[in-house]
């Protein structure tokens, strides 16, 4: 074998990240054996799933496992695994050079991170924590079906080592590290070559491992029988002993299972070390059985708006893991969902093409979905300040399911929660409508950039002066829920920027009708300069009933895009035709008294200083800025 040794530096990123993790996240030094034995976890689940469509990557007789290794004289320990192992350019990717988006992320949430370092493994980076404790790691990998191998090896003072190696033990990983010096004082890193040390850590840390993890322990046999009288004799062996239990949590009985247990197993198939928000375990019997283990994570993953984010449940038949992250388990507007499923009606070669034409699967979906439904309005009514965390981390994601599932809309209409003009909380559409006031015929909603524009916005004048609630949606997946409504409850929604709002009673119109005509023929001259000024941008000019203190605003004329809506697609990159709205003017607001007597070159510049303000108070953007701005400041100079 040629000898190609070759010294290379680590990336910007990673430099920067290994100096975080070195220098600030030493206070939790044993979570560098939860990540290194979860990679390879996650390496015999790949070289698994590979094998079913490609047996001959299994050598015969294969038994999956982990182990490890200590050596107390010269102080190293070594973890290795049979799994999946890989390439020289994975290796690259994975731990030299190439910086992933999870590095970014890592780095930018440093803070957070020095305060809670055992979030480390959510980051993907999770190799790098050996460096906590060591001075210097050795991985020797070999790919699955290749004959040559890598060895990689850095201090993790910025450069590492590749180098082509025969893996004796063939397919799989072995990670050596050269441990620091252990110690007594406080804040000292424990001996990690102790046998009660590493069996403590794996059972707190990795005991749900679906893997064994083995180590060779020291044990005392006795020799032979002892005779009466006689003192009995034993010698020092060295067997294999298991350090995980492997439970299958989900094959349990519920009754059977502490809370303790059901977190500590979040952890491991989630790579978060908070608690879950809620879990829910059961077993469903009928046409197709299986056993389900979910969780609602407690909060929302750093890469979860990400596209290639992970996202669905693990799939397992007879305790078998057939696939990670196996989305037709649950529709994309559950996707915040984590957990198992287990059945033994798959067959154990099922593909991810086939899965999406299982009948099988399609009943487990449709039974999974429902159960989190009732799950979550279960957990609404028992603990509304946990619904509402969930709320807050995943609620946009569930909205989604109004749109992207439409059958869905009757099961996750009822779970949304809305701010409203009635205060900081958060309510439901069946608690808006039990509170609405007597004569309000409609549920009324406004869509806007920001909830701090929308709870200003002068569209509420009316509304506020009748009591009237209003939801605001300030969520842009909101603009294309509401065409997926049409009632609830036998109401109606209504937005309060359309231009045929209609808030008043048939007594109050007749009683308002007189004024509105002598305020038309009063302000006609004005509107008319203000039309022809704002010809290319507006449709029409009106006197407002629904302005009490605000002098213009802006309102939609049919089923047209809002402003806002507008504005998202303009940062997607998509242009709309442009849309001319209605400028409704309030007749009672001074300024317009003042613009009768004004010149006509005053009155357009007025007529631009309006038209400003209208799409500033909705939270839109004005074609100019600059332009807008010396007209304010003239108008200033001017008083």
């Amino acid at each position: 074998m040629t000898d190609t040794k070759k010294t290379e530096a680590f990336g910007t990123e990673v430099s920067e990240l290994l100096q975080l993790i070195i220098h600030s996240l030493y206070s939790h030094p044993e979570i560098f054996i939860r990540e290194l034995i979860s990679n390879s976890s996650d390496a015999l689940d790949k070289l698994k799933i590979e094998s079913l469509t490609n047996a001959a990557l299994l050598p015969e007789g294969y038994e999956p496992q982990v182990r490890i290794t200590p050596d107390k004289e010269a102080r190293t320990l070594t973890i290795s695994d049979n799994g999946i192992g890989m390439t020289l350019d994975e290796v690259r990717e994975n731990i030299g050079t190439i910086a992933h988006s999870g590095t970014k992320a890592f780095i930018a949430a440093s803070k957070e991170l020095k305060e809670r370092p055992e979030l480390i493994g959510q980051f993907g980076v999770g190799f790098y924590s050996a460096f906590i404790v060591a001075d210097k790691v050795t991985v020797e990998t070999q790919k699955a079906g290749e004959s040559e191998g890598t060895r990689w090896e850095s201090d993790g003072k910025g450069t590492f080592t590749t180098e082509p190696v025969t893996r004796p033990e063939g397919t799989g990983t072995t990670i050596t590290l050269h441990l620091k010096p252990a110690g007594e004082e406080e804040g000292d890193l424990e001996d990690y070559t102790d046998e009660w040390v590493i069996k403590r850590t794996i059972k707190k840390h990795s005991d749900f491992i679906a893997y064994p993890i083995v180590m060779a322990v020291s044990k005392q046999k006795p020799v032979g029988e002892a005779k009466e009288g006689e003192e009995q004799q034993y010698e020092d062996v060295i067997e294999d002993e298991t350090l995980n239990s492997q439970k299958a949590l989900w094959l349990r009985s519920p009754s059977e299972v502490s809370d303790e247990e059901y977190n500590e197993f979040y952890k491991q198939i989630s790579r978060d070390f908070t608690d879950p928000l809620k879990t829910v375990h059961y077993r469903a019997e009928g046409t197709v059985e299986f056993s389900a283990l979910l969780y609602v994570p407690g909060m929302k993953p750093w890469n979860y708006d990400y596209e290639n984010s992970e996202k669905g449940l693990n799939l397992y038949v007879k305790r078998v893991l057939i696939m990670s992250d196996c989305e037709d388990l649950l529709p994309l507007h559950l996707r915040f969902m984590k957990g198992v499923i287990d059945s033994s009606d798959l067959s154990l070669n099922v593909s991810r093409e086939l899965l999406q034409r299982n009948r099988q699967i399609v009943t487990i979906r449709k039974a999974v979905t429902t159960r989190i439904y009732k799950m979550l309005g279960e957990l609404m009514k028992e603990d509304r300040e946990k619904y509402e965390q969930f709320w807050k981390n995943f609620g946009v994601t569930l909205k989604e399911g109004i749109v992207r599932e439409p059958d869905s809309k009757e099961k996750v209409l009822p779970l949304g929660l809305f701010r409203t003009t009635a205060g900081e909380g958060l309510v439901t559409l069946e608690e808006y409508v039990e509170r609405m006031k007597d004569g309000q015929e409609s549920i009324y909603y406004i869509f806007g950039a920001s909830h701090e524009a929308l709870t200003n916005s002068p569209h509420l004048e009316k509304l506020r002066e009748k009591e009237y609630e209003v939801i605001l949606f300030s969520d842009p997946i909101d603009e294309f829920i509401i065409p997926q409504l049409d009632k609830f409850e036998e109401r109606t929604f209504v937005s309060i920027t359309d231009a045929e709002l209609d808030l008043d009673s048939e007594v109050e119109k007749a009683e308002k009708e007189e004024v509105l005509k002598e305020a038309k023929r009063k302000f006609e001259p004005v509107m008319d300069v203000i039309r022809a000024r704002l010809q290319e941008d507006i449709k029409e000019v009106r006197l407002s009933k629904r302005l009490k203190d605000s002098p213009v605003c802006l309102v939609e004329d049919g089923q047209v895009p809002s402003a806002q809506l507008e504005a998202l697609y303009r940062q997607m990159g998509q242009e709309l035709p442009k849309v001319k709205r209605i400028l409704e003017i309030n007749p009672e607001h001074p300024v317009f008294d003042k613009m009768l007597g004004l010149e006509k070159p005053v009155q357009e510049n007025w007529a631009d200083i309006l038209y400003g303000q209208a799409l500033l108070s909705e939270g839109a953007a004005l074609p100019d800025p600059a332009g807008f701005s010396k007209k304010i400041a003239t108008l200033m100079a001017a008083g």
